[in-house]
């Protein structure tokens, strides 16, 4: 009588772990996509887990910054900034976890010690639970934006 219900005890087992791993795979690969996508896009994307420290940079934030990503990961990433802005930064990450999201106009600290204009955006992401577990830290280098502004209209004058 006893192995009977072993056998069922087992067999409820095999049942339950063979859903919750069902479960799991499409979310894994949904994971791996938006991580693919990430990559790509043009922008600079840092992961900041919850202890401050960057957990994953995409290629183009690498590359705004002239630094490979490898050579930041753990880090504070407040490092990413320069040294006077760095308080502003604070004050911003403080609001996005009031408000869930914050934006505001910082220096990045490249790798040679100049500093790159750029638009920061720092997204708050929270578990299942509500839990603050890290944020986005989304750049937008701004170098090259002044002198493409300005081009644009004197390239319609051209034409007319």
């Amino acid at each position: 009588m006893l192995w009977l219900w072993l056998l069922g005890v087992v067999t409820f087992l095999i049942i339950v772990l063979r859903r919750v791993l069902r479960r799991q795979k499409p979310l894994s690969a949904e994971l791996f996509e938006k991580r693919v996508a990430i990559e790509h896009v043009r922008s600079g994307v840092a992961w900041v887990p919850e202890d401050g420290r960057l957990g994953w940079l995409n290629p183009a934030l690498g590359e705004a910054l002239q630094i490979r990503p490898e050579e930041l990961m753990g880090r504070e990433w407040y490092q990413l900034f320069a040294a006077d802005e760095q308080e502003r930064v604070r004050e911003a990450y403080r609001k996005m976890l009031l408000t869930g999201k914050a934006t505001l106009a910082a220096k990045a600290r490249r790798a040679d010690g100049t500093s790159a204009p750029c638009d920061v955006l720092l997204v708050a992401v929270y578990d299942h639970r509500t839990r603050f577990v890290g944020h986005h830290c989304i750049t937008e280098d701004r170098t090259g934006k002044p002198a493409a502004a300005n081009s644009v209209p004197t390239s319609y004058q051209h034409i007319g």
